[in-house]
């Protein structure tokens, strides 16, 4: 943001791609700021370019009241992605007041009743009335009022601080109405209506005006949100609410310009209809669109600003990226609608103001009766996802016992996902509070589950049910100035993932030369801790609904590396099984958060008493059945640089880096026609076979204790493999209900000119084979073979670069592999071998000439006999083989050694403490065998070459003599 009205955006994938747009006002909120004596955000400098709360208002809050003064309807919208800081404009953050209090606390003399509602799915409910009518409350359409809320509570107000004393409860009942789905404010659309008249009796004049603040809900795009591909619909109620008001403003400002417009769409959703008035007529309509400067939210800050560019250039873009405001998004339209309205014409009006007034303020005394014992009690404080709904809720434990549970009569009246009738019992006795679970009931303290009577101790972390998190505030004494704020719900995850052994540390996050953490690392890590109570909200839902499914976190590429050995880029994924049948399903993040949008539909049916049956192919907790990814064995190719033989048994390993199960696996070199290779055709340096022809087979002979095939009868596995240059997955057959199948499959690879890439990636590479589980009903998997070339005894090609496509050629596949091309190929690679063959005996040649003329002639002048040159090549090829057997042991050594490494790398610690010391004497014993393996295989590499050394020394010395 260059200036005051310009706002620039440049793509962070494509610099240089810079887009511009010009607005009303631009504000900039990001940094360069400093806190005043109250706490209050103001500029570090006069340098700086921050812009204020309290600019904001003098901007935008002052032309609003300006407005309504000379009889205008006003609005004010604020659109963004969640956590770019519309709350923050809005309503504001601590002594950061934001628009909406600000307006109010200038206009309370002219407020005469406030309203509150709450349309949650497009259920309306009454935020200030302690009953919950079913199914809500009903929009009515009015020739005089337009749209209305029929039967909606009317409280009278005196004066701003009463109008936040009823703020404050319609938020406690807000929050009390979100704990069973556990929502946000950032899922939300949240209407403040301020409506007053202004008399002039001199004048006989009567101007009456309305204010509409409103906080729109997050406006994620649904390819961030991850819903693409997914084969149910995303719950997009929110971006349809979001769009359709687009629409409408849209519409406003073409016809403010004259152009044509037939219809303006305010009926298309509840948000519309119930902003009609406040937007078309004789209104001024304003647009806050927050922006992120986060690289990451570049596709989101690029669609908020034309949504504000469209919607006629009145726009206002502040720029605010503060973590707390940082919250997920719903689908779901959850409206909060705080309005002053005149109800005349309906029943609560006819209450006459001095008895409403009057049973406002019992209200009132009740709430500072409450103040008061929170001095002298201990209490639980709610801890919500969404920073606004924290704090809200106040239990308190007074001495003796107490129930708590979702009965109306315990004591403790909780809701929530997971909380029972009878949930756990708090007693406070001689100066100590303890908490007791009743029967399996879910209780968490400190991170820990505990299922037996536990003393709580002053700023104790409780969790009840799924995920219904308290802050216990134990004894006065027990107090003192610590700042509560730092126990947010984060705090509450992050402490539980801990004691679940889950840390960056055990992510694999790799410490750079400044000390700082893998940042892939670490998102994988944010993304484990938000998804965990999610995780046990749908398990909950799962249980009530009788679904039968149990989801769990998984971390995709936990310990699983490329060919090369380097770690993948890991991920956060959510297994799911269904406990009667034994299915398995693994849903990526966004598609978990796709289902459990869904979920949490059905499971508001389900509380409403409606029927939640759904078709299968509309339930959310269902899926067809698919092939799952079960491991992958790693087998290291260097031995076939060397044109030796390797026979492995190797471990596949799942995502956590544990065995699933065993590999039996033969590779062998071989010749064109599948013999193989003896010892004699090993080779010293791989750079002997460069140009050459390499023929080799890979034998899966069988696998061993599969863990998929023992937890279910019904299952089969199949494996996969691609080496190379091949352009598709190779698979073995099917093998179901067997848990030590005998694979026997064997597919031989040709290379026909070894090229030194090649020749590379055998020294280098592993090849990966996949282990893949197979479910009944499910598709198994298979490879068309009909684009891959093959040689004439059916052989597949590698390292085929060299060799001319289809596409340059314009023949099909069958005719690359005809006899005519076969033969020339064959014809040229048996020239080639020929070459090397005339080659390498000339060299030989020469070097017995040069042998012979050096010791041809003994001391007596006598020349060597045939057969005594015949000794020497003799001895010589002698010395070649025992230094090829003694390579062959070394590398096979080192096969044995690269596995026994890996299973070191892969031994996790424990997590109960009391296992540490036999952990670390494995890991010690480990770390020895490793190094004696080792240090035995070059030990004996080293005795081999030095015999082999001096025996050719002995003879040549011998032969001098």
């Amino acid at each position: 943001m260059h200036s005051r009205t310009t706002t620039t955006i440049e793509d962070p994938k494509n610099p240089g791609h810079v887009k511009t747009f010009t607005f009303d006002s631009a504000y900039w909120s990001h940094d360069g700021f400093q806190k005043d004596k109250d706490g209050v955000l103001i500029s570090a400098d006069p340098t700086s370019k921050f812009a204020s709360q309290r600019d904001v208002f003098h901007d935008i809050g002052r032309g609003i009241l300006d407005s309504a003064w000379q009889g205008y309807n006003a609005t004010l919208l604020a659109y963004g992605q969640t956590g770019a800081g519309k709350s923050y404009s809005m309503v504001g953050f601590g002594a950061d007041k934001g628009v909406i209090p600000s307006v109010c606390e200038e206009l309370f003399e002219a407020i005469e009743k406030q309203d509150c509602l709450e349309i949650y799915g497009f259920f309306i409910r009454d935020l200030l009335s302690r009953t919950k009518k079913p199914g809500g409350l009903k929009v009515r359409e009015d020739q005089n009022m337009g749209f209305y809320v029929e039967g909606l509570t009317s409280v009278p107000c005196e004066n701003y601080a009463q109008i936040e004393k009823l703020m404050e409860q319609g938020t406690r009942i807000r929050t009390t109405a979100s704990t069973n789905m556990n929502a946000s404010s950032s899922r939300s659309h949240m209407v403040t209506t301020i409506q007053f008249k202004q008399v002039f009796p001199d004048r006989a004049l009567t101007k009456q005006s309305s204010i509409n603040l409103v906080d729109l809900a997050g406006s994620e795009r649904q390819k961030s949100s991850g819903s693409e591909g997914d084969r149910l619909r995303e719950g997009s109620r929110v971006n349809l609410s979001l769009t359709n008001l687009g629409n409408v403003i849209s519409a406003l400002a073409d016809a403010a310009l004259r152009k044509k417009v037939l219809h303006i769409p305010y009926r298309d959703s509840v948000l519309t209809k119930l902003l009609q008035s406040a937007l078309g007529g004789n209104s001024r309509t304003t647009l806050i669109a927050a922006i992120s400067p986060a690289d990451i939210c570049y596709e989101e800050t690029l669609s908020t600003l034309r949504y504000a560019e469209r919607s006629g250039n009145k726009a206002v873009v502040n720029t605010c990226t503060l973590s707390r405001e940082s919250r997920a998004e719903n689908d779901k339209l959850l409206l909060r609608f705080y309005g002053w309205r005149h109800q005349l014409g309906r029943p609560a009006a006819q209450s006459t103001w001095a008895h409403l007034l009057e049973q406002a303020r019992r209200e009132w005394e009740q709430q500072y009766a409450a103040r008061q014992l929170m001095k002298t009690l201990p209490h639980l404080v709610n801890v919500n996802e969404d920073p606004q709904l924290s704090g809200v809720l106040k239990y308190f434990i007074r001495a003796g016992t107490c129930d708590a549970g979702q009965a109306a009569s315990n004591a403790i009246t909780l809701q929530g996902l997971g909380i029972s009738d009878k949930h756990a019992s708090f007693t406070n006795l001689d100066g100590k509070v303890t908490v007791t679970p009743y029967s399996k009931c879910k209780v968490v303290v400190n991170g820990v589950p505990i299922t037996t009577r536990t003393k709580l101790h002053h700023l104790d972390r409780i969790i009840l049910g799924s995920s219904s998190a308290y802050l216990y505030v134990g004894f006065p004494s027990e107090r003192s100035s610590e700042d509560l704020s730092r126990f947010d719900y984060d705090f509450f995850q992050l402490e539980r993932a801990a004691v679940e052994g889950v840390s960056v540390d055990k992510l694999g996050a790799v410490s750079s030369g400044d000390g700082q953490a893998d940042p892939s690392v670490l998102a994988v890590f944010q993304d484990y801790i938000k998804l965990r109570p999610l995780v046990a909200e749908a398990n909950q839902m799962s249980e009530e609904l009788k679904k039968g499914l149990e989801m769990e976190l998984k971390v995709k590429n936990l310990a699983s590396s490329d060919s090369r050995g380097y770690d993948l880029q890991k991920e956060v994924m959510v297994k799911v099984t269904n406990q009667r049948t034994h299915e398995v399903w693994i849903w990526s993040k966004a598609k978990f958060i796709n289902r459990k949008f869904l979920m949490e539909e059905l499971y508001q049916r389900f509380l409403e008493g409606e029927d939640s049956c759904v078709a299968q192919e509309d339930d959310p907790f269902w899926d067809p059945v698919e092939v799952i990814h079960l491991g992958s064995a790693h087998i290291w190719l260097q031995s076939l640089a060397y044109c030796m033989q390797f026979e492995d048994q190797v471990e596949f390993l799942n995502s956590d880096g544990l065995e699933e199960a065993v590999l039996h696996i033969h590779i062998t070199p071989c010749s064109p026609t599948g013999r193989a290779h003896s010892e004699e055709e090993v080779v010293i340096d791989p750079l002997e076979l460069l140009g050459k022809r390499i023929d080799f087979q890979i034998h899966i002979v069988r696998c061993l204790g599969i863990k998929w095939l023992k937890e279910a009868a019904r299952r089969g596995i199949q494996m996969g493999y691609r080496i190379y240059d091949l352009p598709i997955t190779l698979y073995t057959k099917p093998v179901w209900k067997t848990v030590n199948p005998q694979i026997e499959e064997t597919v031989q690879f040709a290379a026909f000119s070894a090229s030194q890439e090649f020749l590379n990636y055998l020294q280098t590479n592993a090849l990966i084979v996949d282990l893949w589980g197979l479910q009944e009903g499910c598709a198994e998997l298979s490879c068309s073979r009909l684009d891959l070339m093959v040689t004439g005894e059916g052989h597949i090609m590698l390292d085929t670069k060299k060799i001319p496509s289809v596409k340059d050629t314009g023949q099909t596949a069958s005719n690359l592999t005809s006899e005519l091309y076969l033969k020339v190929l064959k014809s040229e690679q048996e020239m080639e071998l020929l070459r090397n063959i005339n080659r390498t005996l000339r060299e030989e040649n020469m070097t017995l000439k040069e042998s012979l003329e050096k010791f041809g002639c003994s001391q007596q002048g006598e020349r060597l006999l045939p057969a005594e040159i015949n000794q020497i090549c003799t001895q010589q090829a002698s010395c070649d083989k025992e230094f090829a057997k003694a390579l062959k042991v070394f590398y096979q050594s080192m096969n044995l050694a690269r596995a026994q490494f890996l299973r070191v790398r892969q031994h996790k610690p424990p997590e109960d403490d009391q296992m540490l010391r036999p952990f670390i004497h494995q890991q010690s014993q480990m770390l020895k065998d490793f190094g004696d393996l080792l240090e035995s295989s070059l030990w004996k590499l080293k005795n081999d070459i030095a015999l082999i050394v001096k025996k050719k020394r002995e003879y040549l010395l011998r032969i001098k003599q």
